[in-house]
């Protein structure tokens, strides 16, 4: 196996959770049904804060390219962050809850905490990427729909930073991975994150009376 193939394996095997997480329910149940600028972005920064503190534990942990894929990691989502707390801040209600750097742990951290070994974790950034790719496409659709230009563009940029965390994970996989077995571990890693991203939206959009399939 090599990054694209890994990348592929890993998007077939949970081609439907990734489907459903871009879907324009994403946002009623990453906000509560809550859908402003202000609770959308907030959810965004939420992630961007809790993925820099893991990547950055993840460095620490670490050597080599390694230490350098997680600390290029969790310097992207400082960014992201930082760009987002400005963005709410530019007037935006409620601005400061989003400032906080308190981080709550949800599905896809308590998966990320699962990553124990280099493998696992390239795994995770992987699809922690994927799940970042799909989540943030509705939020682009959010500012398109608004006629927010300046918004959109913003997310789009997140976006395609989510895109190159997936392609290093997966580059870095290629330098760690010395067997199947190796392989097959850090599939089941990125794959979980997937799961357990799908699993809190589903559950979200379940307790609010909403089905999380498509309708047909």
């Amino acid at each position: 196996m090599d990054a694209d193939s890994f990348v592929e394996a890993v998007s077939e095997a949970r081609a439907t959770e990734l489907h459903r997480l871009g879907s324009d329910k994403y946002l009623v149940a990453a906000t509560g049904a809550d859908l402003a600028e202000e609770p959308v972005l907030a959810s965004v920064a939420q992630e961007a804060a809790n993925g820099r503190e893991t990547f950055e534990s993840w460095a620490e942990g670490e050597d080599g390219p390694a230490a350098e894929a997680f600390a290029a990691a969790a310097d992207t989502e400082r960014e992201h962050l930082e760009r987002l707390r400005e963005r709410l801040g530019d007037g935006t209600p409620g601005a400061n809850d989003a400032n906080a750097d308190d981080t709550g742990e949800g599905g896809v951290d308590q998966a990320l905490g699962t990553a124990e070994t280099t493998a696992e974790r390239a795994g995770a950034l992987v699809g922690r990427g994927k799940v970042r790719d799909r989540t943030l496409l509705q939020v682009v659709n959010f500012f398109v729909n608004e006629g927010d230009t300046t918004g959109a563009d913003l997310v789009r940029e997140l976006r395609r930073d989510a895109n190159g965390q997936v392609s290093a994970g997966a580059d870095l996989l290629e330098g760690v991975c010395e067997s199947d077995g190796d392989w097959n571990e850090a599939q089941e890693s990125a794959e979980r994150v997937v799961a357990a991203a799908y699993e809190e939206y589903a559950a979200a959009l379940e307790a609010m009376g909403v089905d999380p399939k498509p309708v047909c």
